[in-house]
């Protein structure tokens, strides 16, 4: 799970990895998989925001809450499944119609190699059981990466899609960085404010005007 991390990240995820908290959650992930239990994503993929977007090419950050818990769906990425997965989660298809995007693929990678930082609060969780490895110590670590890039980056965008992405505002310097917030892209939440929110034409209308390139979000 930490071998060939990115440079940018490598050393910063190391020093946290060696803490009491990061190690509690080591001892409990290798214990879940001792017990035979599944676990998603695979170890290699379990880093892949971090991998996609280095720290210094970050441009806006989507906060989502734990990676999917169905077989061959969750890969590191908040709300991405990989290509090979042709079932197109629902939170997924409306951010895709937000976009005004054709659903092609519902990887996301090609926007985490833009900039936008795809990152889930809880990193791991066990197979079929939504939100099993909440508050084992990943929360910890999220906040973290999430304060570090507040403090060390400007400009950047934090789509807080949701309730629970929100509470992370208090984590964001508002004075340096822009946060959009809506509902979540949840069916049974989307047409309270996620749809029709303008939140990727906004996004780019904050990026232009601080002369940093756009994000396309289109997947041609």
């Amino acid at each position: 799970m930490l071998t060939h991390l990115e440079p940018s990240w490598g050393e910063f995820i190391i020093t946290e990895s060696q803490k009491p908290y990061f190690q509690k959650l080591l001892q409990f992930l290798n214990t879940e998989k001792k017990a035979g239990k599944t676990i998603y994503p695979e170890d290699k993929n379990v880093f892949s925001a971090f991998k996609h977007t280095p720290f210094s090419k970050i441009k806006v950050v989507i906060i989502g809450q734990d990676p999917y818990h169905g077989e061959n769906q969750a890969h590191g990425l908040s709300f991405s499944v990989p290509t090979s997965q042709t079932k197109i989660p629902p939170s997924l298809k409306n951010i895709f119609k937000e976009m005004k995007q054709n659903i092609n693929s519902g990887n996301l990678e090609y926007l985490a190699k833009q900039g936008v930082f795809l990152l889930n609060a809880t990193l791991t969780v066990e197979a079929k059981k939504a939100g099993s490895h909440q508050k084992k110590g990943w929360e910890i670590f999220t906040d973290t990466v999430i304060k570090k890039i507040s403090d060390e980056k400007e400009n950047i965008v934090f789509l807080l899609w949701g309730n629970f992405a929100q509470k992370k505002s208090d984590l964001i310097d508002q004075n340096k960085h822009f946060i959009l917030k809506t509902s979540h892209p949840s069916p049974l939440s989307a047409y309270r404010g996620f749809l029709g929110s303008h939140c990727f034409i906004d996004t780019n209308k904050y990026l232009e005007k601080n002369n940093i390139e756009t994000i396309n979000w289109i997947n041609l």
